[in-house]
């Protein structure tokens, strides 16, 4: 999975909760204006799920005996498949955390 998409997906959260806490100012936060959450989101999602259906594809492959598929690339494929999904349920658990830390925000 593209690491850069979850670590952009991180910089912005930690920039609207130095925002919400008043440490920075909006104009301070210029860079992150730029990128709009939803299609970096997206883009995270969409990826994991290319690596995941590249992954059900050579284990079907390997299954019905394709001679250019070898176990090795399945194993391989398979753990990065589990390692990125894992990892976007991780940043999942993130960005219901922080949207429960906004809710609860006092006005």
């Amino acid at each position: 999975m593209d690491r850069s998409g979850i670590d952009n997906i991180l910089e912005q959260l930690n920039a609207a909760s130095a925002l919400a806490s008043g440490i920075k100012k909006p104009s301070e936060n210029n860079e992150a204006a730029d990128v709009d959450f939803s299609q970096t989101l997206k883009a995270a999602i969409d990826k994991v799920n290319d690596v995941q259906q590249t992954a059900g594809q050579l284990s079907r492959d390997f299954v019905n005996g394709e001679s250019n598929t070898d176990l090795h690339d399945v194993m391989i494929s398979l753990q990065k498949a589990n390692v990125s999904f894992q990892s976007m349920v991780q940043v999942r658990n993130k960005l219901v955390t922080a949207y429960q830390e906004i809710m609860n925000m006092q006005v």
